[in-house]
């Protein structure tokens, strides 16, 4: 029995100082995260001293939005904007705090070729805190959590926002490097006349492509806001200059991914015509042969009537002269053919 209730007290010891809080970070004047254990009193995140506060949350815990009512993670109503069950990219200035829902991709993502696993980074950025929240597993958070108990410094809330998109931006170059990588093959294939499931596979290329411009143009979108909504709110240079510096990066990255997409339609474009050629040149000698096959058939047609008075039946060698018929005729179809100028397509 004691040993239940030292359990249970265990484990309520491990209770996150707030509902649906998956981690805290606090960091200091050095730019170094350290992590405040579950359980232990966070306060309000403006209400500490030096450094600034990274609180990342599971928003399907329906516990959080009295939090979000209250005030506790910004303003409450640009808070309950951003932290909603609303999957669209979009971004929002109050006062000094920005809100805003991102793309991001699910962890498995990462290491495959088909990036269809887009998913949503919620956030709240405060002159001194970051609140970051998803309903579904996501990378970035993870990936830059990592890479702070590894030593790496944050020296700002608009810095570790930053870090936070340039894994996203990182992830999506990376799959557009493997998606060119594999067109690359595909064309040299096209070009060296050795296409074997080439069309098959250029159609999932071409749909993440496009998958990827379409996510991009939002987030894209979401920062060329931010730097302007923020210059008129009057947010720190240094946030407007993070936020021109990633938009100027989608904007090189969704360059890539609409000429990536330009290359797959442009080589399935090729790959028809191929196989469109190959088509013809079948048709083509069907043609001919349905043409030098045509007269000895309608000769045959006619030697095979049960009919009396029918050419060559009274004599010994008919059958012969029959088939010197037959082959006769499909000389002279073949050389009306010639005569006509019929020629087999042409690469």
């Amino acid at each position: 029995m004691a040993g239940a209730v030292s359990s249970m007290s265990q484990s309520l010891a491990a209770e996150p100082a707030i509902p649906g809080l998956l981690w805290a970070i606090r960091f200091d004047d050095d730019g170094k995260g350290h992590p405040i254990p579950h359980g232990e009193p966070i306060g309000e995140p403006d209400a500490f001293g030096s450094g600034f506060l990274w609180l990342h949350f599971n928003l399907i815990d329906a516990r959080l939005d009295p939090v979000v009512a209250s005030g506790r993670l910004g303003p409450p109503r640009l808070a309950a904007s951003a932290l909603g069950s609303d999957e669209h990219q979009r971004i929002a200035v109050e006062g000094a705090y920005v809100g805003g829902v991102v793309t991001d991709l699910c962890p498995e993502a990462r290491s495959t070729v088909a990036l269809t696993g887009q998913v949503r980074l919620h956030f709240i950025l405060g002159p001194r805190f970051l609140v970051s929240g998803r309903r579904r597993p996501i990378s970035a958070p993870a990936a830059v959590r990592e890479a702070l108990q590894a030593g790496a410094s944050i020296n700002t809330p608009i810095h570790l926002l930053e870090a936070l998109m340039e894994h996203v931006v990182g992830s999506i170059d990376e799959g557009g490097a493997r998606l060119s990588d594999e067109l690359d093959l595909i064309e040299d294939h096209i070009l060296d006349r050795t296409t074997r499931d080439e069309r098959r596979r250029l159609g999932p290329i071409r749909r993440d492509a496009v998958r990827l411009h379409r996510q991009l143009l939002g987030l894209r979108a979401v920062f060329h806001r931010l730097e302007g909504d923020g210059t008129e709110a009057g947010l720190p240079a240094s946030d407007i200059r993070t936020a021109a510096r990633l938009a100027q990066r989608l904007d090189a990255l969704d360059r890539d991914m609409i000429i990536l997409a330009e290359r797959s339609r442009l080589l399935q474009e090729e790959l028809s015509s191929r196989l469109a050629e190959a088509s013809n040149r079948q048709l083509y000698m069907l043609s001919i042969l349905t043409a030098l096959f045509l007269p000895p058939t309608l000769v045959t047609g006619i030697f095979g009537m049960n009919t009396t008075g029918l050419p060559f039946s009274a004599f010994q060698d008919g059958t012969a002269l029959a088939l010197t018929a037959c082959a006769s005729s499909a000389l002279l179809a073949y050389g009306v053919i010639r005569l006509m100028g019929i020629r087999p397509p042409r690469d």
